[in-house]
């Protein structure tokens, strides 16, 4: 045991990686970046009405702990002392929301995750607003008007929960995203904790100018928001406050990262048209565009990507986003029980080797890049007397593939450079038959690196990069070389053509089949129709006439 204390002596960085699906703590050893124990706990999520997604914030802070204490006692089974552990950094699910009271740190209500699509109704008052020639939200944000984003989730929690509305009133709330909600929480909480972000989870609101860096405020009185709720916006690379309890009580929390710009970080894809691909429970295509915004002519979004230090400057990206990729796995298993282990998903894909013509659109949330179509929602189409749940389980790999060479070829538009090469990770790369699917259905290499925790590597490098840390050098020349695996297309280019030809008939079917419903919980064109001053914090009158929860 003693070699292998020697073999990891110097300085450690831990990283928090809150995903959607699940909570997870990793130590990597920051001359080497090898990965040397890690935890995980599965997140509930909850889904009270058609449409609605939502997480207990207290769950999900209690998983961090859990998974920190437990990786910790995995070290000291190693010989490895905790005390080599100098910086924790926090990669996150994006866009998902959270409000709670700063006097009590209770969560108000539950988070309101990025897959919701109870703000719809909203979402379209919004856009009818906006002058046609004039889009002053899409120009300032990068973004679309979209349930996905938390601007319009933030607003449903101001006009339908008594106890939001309220604490607001009485300079109580704060709101966040959740690396503001464990931020805050981890560094003291009701007492003394940090509330803050960085600038790749603040351009992923709708409130934040990624020009300017800052909350803006046209943007915060278009949608009725607060400024004074905001967290403080901060780069992704320093010191944001101390680990206040548990194993690591002193130890400087000094990363903050997206989870989507945590893994091109940690892909190491710090120059201009660099890209990767991250296949969790969404699907999310990143392209570094450098120190320049790129807007989008083909349905992607504009965002940043990172910037790693104070004094730093920020580098932007050109993102695809897929609500659904893995996602779609933990439905066969929970909802339809066709697997029982999200595992078993390859070995029925294998035993079948094709669809046999079966084509599956996983829609569950509309259709994000490039379409950006909430009228959507899931089909399976193609379907014999002779498919079975083999053939289903192959379509459902093939639908994050087919969904993934839209995105890549809007971006190979926007960019005029073709990729020669897809880089991967995400949990979903440990899928052989998942990862020659895109290699063939893309038409070029699918590069998957050894070690697949990219999102993780890139909050600890981040992290331990930080001013006041400096136990991780981000030169080029220091940066540990990664070893590949690579998947070579393996069927010819009319082949590919045809089966992706086909999807798309598939995805066009999908489109026009929810209408926009009555709002149930209280009528949005009271919120349209107001005018953008109303929405004031004093104000005591938020959307007369709103029923409460």
């Amino acid at each position: 045991m003693a070699a292998v204390k020697e073999a990891v002596l110097g300085p450690l960085v831990g990283a928090v990686d809150q995903g959607t699906s699940s909570t997870r703590f990793l130590v990597f050893n920051s001359k080497t970046a090898e990965l040397l124990s890690h935890h995980q706990v599965e997140i509930k999520q909850e889904f009270p009405r058609e449409g609605w997604v939502e997480q207990d914030p207290k769950e999900i802070l209690q998983s961090v702990y859990e998974c920190i204490e437990k990786t910790c006692e995995k070290l000291r089974e190693l010989n490895i002392d905790i005390s080599y552990i100098k910086a924790i950094g926090v990669s996150n699910q994006r866009e998902t929301t959270v409000v709670w009271d700063k006097l009590t740190g209770e969560p108000l209500y539950n988070a309101l995750v990025w897959l919701d699509l109870r703000t719809q109704p909203t979402v379209d008052c919004l856009r009818r607003r906006i002058p046609g020639n004039n889009n002053f939200v899409k120009s300032k944000t990068g973004l679309p008007i979209s349930t996905y984003f938390s601007a319009v989730k933030l607003r449903w929690l101001l006009d339908h929960v008594r106890n939001v509305r309220k604490a607001v009133q009485e300079g109580r709330a704060l709101f966040g995203t959740i690396d503001s909600w464990l931020i805050w929480s981890l560094t003291g909480g009701a007492k003394g904790g940090v509330h803050c972000t960085d600038v790749t989870n603040a351009s992923r609101t709708m409130l934040f100018n990624i020009h300017s860096l800052e909350w803006d405020k046209e943007l915060c009185d278009f949608f009725g928001v607060p400024m004074a709720i905001l967290p403080n916006v901060r780069s992704c690379s320093e010191i944001y406050g101390l680990m206040k309890a548990g194993a690591l009580e002193g130890v400087p929390i000094s990363g903050c990262l997206g989870d989507q710009s945590a893994a091109l970080v940690g892909q190491m894809c710090f120059r201009d048209g660099q890209a990767k691909n991250t296949y969790g429970t969404g699907c999310f295509l990143l392209c570094n565009t450098g120190h320049k915004c790129v807007f989008s002519d083909h349905g992607l979004l504009t965002t940043v990507a990172y910037k790693l230090g104070r004094d730093k400057p920020v580098y932007y990206a050109l993102e695809g986003s897929v609500a659904i990729a893995g996602a779609v796995i933990r439905w066969l298993r929970d909802n339809l029980g066709i697997i029982s282990t999200s595992e078993e998903i390859e070995r029925l894909a294998k035993e079948v080797g094709t669809s046999y013509g079966c084509y599956f659109v996983p829609a569950f949330s509309g259709l994000y890049a490039p379409y950006w179509e909430p009228s959507a929602r899931g089909i399976i189409c193609g379907l014999t007397q002779f498919t079975n749940k083999c053939h289903i389980a192959f379509a459902a790999l093939e639908a994050v593939c087919f969904q993934t060479r839209e995105i890549l070829e809007a971006m190979n538009r926007d960019c005029g450079i073709p990729l020669s090469h897809l880089q991967v990770d995400g949990g979903m790369t440990s899928n052989k038959i998942l990862m020659q699917l895109q290699a063939d259905i893309l038409y070029i290499p699918v590069v998957k690196p050894s070690m697949p925790e990219t999102t993780a590597l890139g909050a600890a490098m981040a992290a331990g990069a930080a001013e006041g840390v400096g136990v991780w050098s981000l030169e080029p020349e220091d940066l540990s070389a990664v070893t590949m695996e690579r998947f070579e297309p393996q069927i010819n280019a009319d082949e590919s053509e045809i089966r992706y030809s086909t999807w798309k008939k598939a995805v066009m079917k999908s489109i026009g089949w929810a209408t926009t419903r009555p709002f149930d919980r209280g009528d949005p064109s009271i919120f349209c129709s107001l005018p953008l001053g109303f929405f004031i914090v004093s104000s005591m009158v938020m959307l007369i006439g709103a029923r409460y929860i």
